[in-house]
């Protein structure tokens, strides 16, 4: 597997193998996670018109 090293490969590969992802500048997709608690459900839509949301992906343990 070879690394992507910048935003021209990115979207290269993403144009060849991931023809249903969004492109630069779509609106993201709707979608629904768990509270840091896993209790209650938050979709992306409950912030439209707030301020801008950020997504961090990652393992904290």
């Amino acid at each position: 597997m070879a690394l992507i090293a910048n935003r021209n490969e990115a979207t290269a590969w993403q144009k060849k193998y991931d023809t249903q992802a969004p492109r630069v500048g779509d609106p993201a997709p709707d979608f629904e996670l768990s509270d840091a608690n896993g209790e209650n459900p938050v979709r992306l839509s409950d912030f439209k018109g707030e301020k801008p949301v950020a997504l961090i992906f990652g393992s904290f343990t």
